[in-house]
């Protein structure tokens, strides 16, 4: 069942948004110690960190005890401005105490998989397996949160429609090429990954995701609006402004 909350404008999506995220990490670690969340690029996805970060809020968190994932990246050198690395690690990453070995950026294009991304998305496989242990039924761990866009044609993460990495099944990641939206090679969460999230949050804003949100609530085939298809296994949120949701 999706769930849709929604606020007057972006900058009051994000606001609530890094709230809501401060609560469901604590909540996360008061039952289980430790909690999980996969972060998304974007206007929406790093405003929601950079607000975070200036919340007082925040510290409520024990940053030592939260693991950090991504559901998809720009397959560009280390430290490059575009990646979705680099732009979390500047909004909040880098300003609190987190535990580096529990911070999991998926591997650059200039690492020791040759430029070459369905080797690095194979590798980010191999790390999700084997954090998610041999007892879990899913390829990767129980995600608490991933957090994820929408573009205006119903893409999320780097999975766009009728591609051949949104009707993969077979894999928890990919290496995606020849990508309509710049860069070309990137790496992405599939969305049975996606899926064995207990939360999916997709957040989007702009008159011009009204289209795609409207199919995706309406139950669009996941291969025409991939967003369709990203499910948690407890909640779906949609949080959108006022213009995202005018459809």
């Amino acid at each position: 069942m999706n769930e849709v909350v929604v606020h007057p404008d972006a900058e009051t999506l994000a606001e609530a948004a890094a709230a809501r995220l401060v609560t469901r990490i604590v909540d996360a670690q008061q039952a289980r110690g430790v909690a999980s969340v996969v972060l998304t690029g974007g206007r929406t996805g790093i405003d929601v960190l950079a607000r975070l970060r200036k919340s007082p809020a925040h510290r409520a968190v024990d940053w030592s005890a939260v693991d950090v994932f991504w559901g998809d990246e720009r397959f560009l050198p280390d430290g490059d401005g575009e990646r979705n690395e680099t732009q979390a690690r500047q909004a909040l990453l880098d300003h609190v105490e987190l535990d580096p070995d529990r911070v999991h950026p998926m591997p650059s294009a200039d690492g020791r998989f040759g430029g070459d991304p369905e080797v690095a998305a194979a590798h980010y496989a191999e790390v999700l397996g084997a954090l998610a242990g041999a007892n879990e039924d899913t390829p990767v761990p129980r995600f608490d949160v991933v957090m994820l866009g929408v573009g205006e044609e119903g893409h999320t993460a780097s999975l766009f429609p009728d591609t051949s990495y949104v009707r993969d099944t077979a894999h928890s990641v990919v290496g995606v090429r020849q990508c309509p939206k710049p860069p070309p090679e990137r790496i992405s969460l599939t969305l049975p990954a996606v899926r064995a999230a207990s939360e999916v949050w997709l957040m989007t804003t702009g008159a011009g995701k009204a289209e795609a949100v409207a199919r995706a609530l309406s139950g669009a085939d996941p291969v025409e609006i991939p967003a369709a298809g990203a499910r948690g296994r407890n909640r779906t949120l949609w949080l959108l402004d006022r213009e995202a949701a005018g459809l």
